[in-house]
């Protein structure tokens, strides 16, 4: 279960949408960055291929290089996966991420096995009207330290467009 919940934590992690607030770059582009979180989990685990968990997780953002889109942020997600007849974990996440001047942007995450899908749903001050879109990637699988919690980081690559 525990090697289950850091994978799926890794799967749908870090749902950022915003730009560090003392950095500038283009209005639209690319955008490249590593996120880390750690979690807690509400789990159902009915036997060893079948299970669904409810999760919140907080954590932070990095860009490559440091400085660009996705830089430097806070983040909070809530979601649901789950795992049926051992099928790779399906799920969905929500998470609101804040920048240092207090802009905010909300995302949505669809997970289908190995990778989620990314898509910006709305935001405020210099995020509102954004419009963005990518895949998240694990960087790996970490121990758990204490058990219904977990903690990973992932890499989110895509674009995005400023209003």
């Amino acid at each position: 279960m525990a090697r289950h919940l850091a994978r799926a934590g890794l799967m749908l992690a870090a749902g950022v949408a915003g730009i560090a607030a003392a950095q500038t770059f283009p209005k639209e582009g690319n955008y490249d960055f590593s996120s880390c979180w750690s979690g807690v989990a509400n789990m159902v685990a009915f036997d060893k291929t079948n299970m669904a968990y409810s999760f919140e997780m907080m954590g932070t953002t990095q860009s490559v290089p440091p400085g660009g889109a996705f830089d430097k942020l806070t983040f909070r997600c809530v979601g649901l996966n789950y795992i049926y007849e051992g099928k790779p974990i399906t799920g969905n996440a929500v998470c609101e991420s804040i920048d240092s001047q207090g802009d905010k942007s909300l995302a949505h995450f669809t997970n289908d096995g190995p990778k989620s899908t990314r898509t910006a749903i709305t935001g405020t001050g210099k995020y509102e009207g954004m419009v963005s879109s990518g895949t998240t990637a694990p960087v790996g699988v970490f121990p758990t330290i204490k058990p219904g919690t977990f903690q990973n980081c992932n890499r989110q690559t895509g674009t995005y467009k400023m209003k």
